[in-house]
């Protein structure tokens, strides 16, 4: 066995925030590691990081008015700080800019040129932007990209071609000696069903007069590399310069992906690799979609994402991170809504393990178990049944960790759960300690120790309450106020209360002419600008309104920079009560369409004066 665990995830592309998909992969990777540290002898190595070159990326500085890198520095920071809420323990974080990375990228390309698997030729074919790939006409579906189902437009030219095709029949039988090379199994018969259509050559390069936002092709100035060709070497790049004080050895372990980019890990890459002379990722792990309550995918065009962060400050990182890891069978499509999502809090958290340990902590200092210590056999005190399945946790934990089944590992120490609560109801210590105090005493240690078991394996999926958790169950016993709570139960009345308030105020046909009334809308001129401190989306801007300045706070500093809003004639909603932002007084709006990095301010296109009311 290698001495090393490593465990990727995808290279997310820079251009948008983290949703519920990139999330679910980020988070699995991480429970999937923190499993391998805390029962395994070897180094663990967890990867992530930002595919920052293309089209899509170069588009949208340009639009933003900042250089490319630029662009990619702000949103390399968003995504940072998004795993950072959601506890991810990643032990590096590459970005495909990063000078190590383009070093690696062209030492390979020159490996598949010098060994004469590229070649350059004219080629005419439909191209996706959006996908910054090319599609042959029976590709199409519909007319669009098969893929996004976005229009494709014809395009002629000149480019360079890996002779991906001469390798088929390698990694067809590769697949045949490896039948655990793609994950789950089905995921390797969709990868075999492609493979028996001819495998064509894969373009490799774009050209400069077009797109210069790109790693250059080491042989031909005119020329950079194509962004999947160089985002896919990542892997590969970052175990020849990690972080200081690490050791990655090639291959990985896992590669975790999202089922729609199963094509490009399970047939590119693994051909690029060879071709180049180095061993395929021992395991590619396709995991599926988050539906919505239709059933459809959830996806940031059709506007049903959710965004983790959102439901992580609503409701808790770690409650998200379990319950994305309870509800999801790996490999297979999950449906989401906020009322599943509080349904399974409620009952998982807040009343079987919540209230297990709140009735604990109750007793605990109502009879004054401080002076008892633990007995000698452990468990002693309960069922055959139960004390077999808290002696076996441990070991039937780590089993489903290696299958790839966090879930059922999960529900496993659930189980537990449900049979301490059962063992206390049983028990009756509010009646029995009067009777028999010693014996009740030990018995309710008995449960308080299985309850540190049950920390210790749900530490990697609830990182920050498991800690808190054993803090409080400590070998000395300390335990919290009896009127704290590990897990608050979530007012679902409330829940569907506020709902409902948001989609009535969604609809327009709600809002009457009055309603509209309400908004003092004037003409702004942006006199100052400059960030805030200890943020890196908010701006502090000075407005002046007729004769009258106002600071406003906004959260616009991944779309604009200070410089640029001096002299723009902004929308400002003047009525708003004052709130303090970050400690910062704002004492207004400014109208804005957009969200995260998409931001476009509202302005005036004639010289209004200051002050002038929007009508």
């Amino acid at each position: 066995m290698s001495s090393q665990f490593y465990i990727t995830t995808p290279l997310y592309y820079v251009n948008g925030e983290p949703h519920i998909g990139h999330a679910y992969t980020t988070i699995l990777a991480d429970v999937l590691a923190r499993y391998h540290r805390l029962f395994d002898d070897r180094q663990v190595h967890f990867l992530t990081g930002l595919d920052e070159h293309g089209q899509k990326v170069s588009q949208s500085a340009t639009e933003r008015k900042v250089t490319p890198q630029q662009h990619c520095d702000r949103m390399a920071e968003t995504w940072k700080e998004v795993w950072y809420k959601l506890g991810i323990s990643n032990d590096d974080f590459i970005r495909t800019t990063e000078p190590r990375h383009e070093k690696v990228v062209i030492d390979f390309l020159n490996k598949v040129y010098e060994k004469g698997d590229v070649y350059k030729q004219e080629y005419d074919g439909w191209y996706s932007v959006y996908e910054e790939r090319y599609f042959t006409e029976k590709d199409l579906v519909d007319g669009k990209d098969p893929i996004c189902g976005r229009p494709v437009e014809r395009r002629k030219e000149t480019n360079y071609f890996f002779e991906m095709s001469k390798y088929q029949d390698w990694l067809i039988k590769h697949y045949e000696d490896n039948p655990d090379a793609v994950l789950p199994a089905f995921r390797l018969n969709e990868v075999k069903g492609f493979l028996k259509q001819p495998l064509g050559d894969l373009c490799i390069s774009r050209p400069m007069s077009r797109l210069d936002w790109g790693i250059p092709i080491p042989w031909d100035d005119d020329y950079v590399t194509y962004v999947w060709f160089d985002a896919l070497i990542n892997y590969f790049s970052a175990t020849k310069t990690p972080p200081v004080g690490l050791k990655v050895d090639w291959p990985a372990d896992y590669h975790l992906i999202g089922k729609d980019i199963l094509t490009t890990h399970a047939i590119y890459w693994p051909i690029m690799l060879y071709a180049a002379g180095y061993e395929p990722p021992k395991h590619i792990l396709a995991h599926g979609w988050w539906l919505d309550k239709s059933d459809a995918r959830m996806s940031k065009s059709d506007g049903n994402v959710i965004e983790p962060l959102v439901m992580a400050e609503k409701y808790g990182s770690d409650e998200f991170r379990y319950f994305v890891m309870k509800e999801m069978v790996v490999g297979q499509d999950a449906g989401f809504s906020e009322e599943i999502f509080v349904q399974r809090i409620n009952s998982d958290l807040a009343n079987d393990l919540g209230n297990l340990y709140s009735r604990f902590a109750k007793l605990y200092h109502q009879f004054g178990w401080s002076k008892y210590k633990l007995s000698e056999e452990k468990w002693g005190s309960f069922s055959t049944e139960l004390a077999e399945r808290a002696h076996n946790l441990e070991s039937v934990v780590k089993r489903e960790i290696e299958a790839l089944r966090p879930h059922a590992a999960i529900e496993e120490i659930m189980m537990l759960i449900r049979g301490l609560n059962q063992h206390v109801e049983h028990l009756e210590p509010w009646k029995n300690a009067k009777i028999e105090p010693d014996k009740t005493a030990l018995a309710m240690l008995d449960v308080l120790d299985a309850l540190m078991l049950v920390a210790e394996l749900l530490v990697p999926v609830m990182p920050a309450k498991m800690a808190l958790l054993k803090q409080w169950i400590d070998d000395d016993v300390h335990v919290p106020q009896k009127t704290e709570q590990l897990f608050p139960r979530i007012d679902m009345k409330k829940l569907k209360l506020e709902s409902a308030k948001a989609e009535k105020s969604d609809n327009p046909a709600e809002m009457t002419i009055d309603d509209f009334a309400k908004l003092d809308l004037r003409v702004g001129v942006v006199t100052s600008a400059k960030k805030a401190e200890n943020s890196d989306k908010l701006l502090v801007v000075e407005v002046e309104i007729s004769s009258e300045k106002r600071q406003v706070v906004a959260g616009i500093a991944g779309s604009y920079s200070p410089d640029e809003l001096i002299g723009k004639r902004v929308i400002v909603v003047s009525n708003l009560k004052p709130v303090k932002l970050r400690g910062i007084l704002s004492q207004g709006m400014l109208l804005a369409a957009g969200s995260g990095e998409e931001i476009g301010l509202l302005t005036l296109d004639k010289d209004i004066p200051s002050g002038a009311k929007i009508h």
